[in-house]
């Protein structure tokens, strides 16, 4: 499991300080994983695939994909729920305010921008 650890934190682009953070545990504890020195309990184990959407089947066995696919509304609603934690004059509350008052002829004119930035990259 150590090397897999490790394949995981480089793919998230995090230090061993940031992964431990992100978890609630010390740094020390991350590298002594890593190098096979100490095994993560089961409770750090299902932090680990929480907080970074682990398939925990993978990150026991090696078996399976690294992530669990998150059904696009799933991900939606935690965007949301994130920028409704955030302070009250956010840019990204602010956005999502002005997406709410679009009509339906303001997306319209949004989906064919959005395509036009597509195409243009092609």
């Amino acid at each position: 499991m150590n090397e897999r650890l490790k394949k995981l934190r480089k793919t998230l682009d995090l230090t061993q300080q940031t992964f431990a953070d992100r978890i609630g545990i010390a740094r020390g504890n991350v590298g002594a994983y890593e190098v096979g020195k100490n095994a993560p309990s089961d409770a750090v184990i299902s932090l680990i695939c929480r907080e970074f959407n682990v398939n925990e089947n993978w990150l026991r066995t090696g078996e399976g994909e690294m992530f669990i696919e998150i059904p696009r509304d799933d991900q939606i609603a935690s965007f949301i729920g994130d920028i409704l934690k955030s302070e009250d004059d956010s840019f990204k509350k602010r956005f999502i305010a002005m997406l709410k008052a679009l009509d339906e002829s303001d997306w319209e004119v949004l989906e064919k921008m959005s395509l036009l930035l597509t195409q243009e990259k092609e």
